[in-house]
């Protein structure tokens, strides 16, 4: 099950393998890390620092988030109340549940946004004007 309590939201650890002769790491996602198959990959890179992402909610997508270089923060929604994420590191990922707005914004110089999605692109699936969001949301 997904957590959709914004109180119960956490990083992710994503297993990190360091190479004991100083050649770096590697990060591996594989499907256990996950409660999704992953049916899409995209990212998000050369983001202005004044420029914000997202602005929308999903009404059945799950999305993983992974800053793969630079940092940026993620503002959750549930309608309610609102939560911010940093992501920073490359082995710590953010699981998004379906039925939250998400705000992406504060993207460092050199920022990569990883996004693996549940589903394939779908316009049906998003809600993308707020006060759309919260008659969705019961609000």
């Amino acid at each position: 099950m997904i957590e959709k309590n914004l109180d119960k939201i956490e990083l992710i650890d994503i297993p990190k393998i360091t190479a004991d002769d100083g050649r770096g790491n590697l990060s591996v996602i594989e499907k256990e890390l996950l409660p999704y198959d992953i049916k899409r990959v995209y990212y998000l890179y050369d983001v202005p620092s004044d420029t914000q992402r997202g602005g929308h909610a999903h009404r059945e997508l799950v999305q993983f988030l992974i800053a793969v270089s630079g940092s940026f923060d993620v503002v959750l929604d549930d309608g309610k109340q609102r939560r911010n994420f940093t992501l920073n590191r490359p082995f710590k990922g953010l699981l998004i549940p379906n039925g939250l707005w998400r705000s992406l914004e504060n993207f460092s110089a050199g920022a990569v946004c990883l996004s693996l999605v549940s589903d394939v692109y779908k316009e049906s699936d998003y809600i993308r004007n707020y006060d759309d969001f919260k008659l969705f949301k019961g609000a």
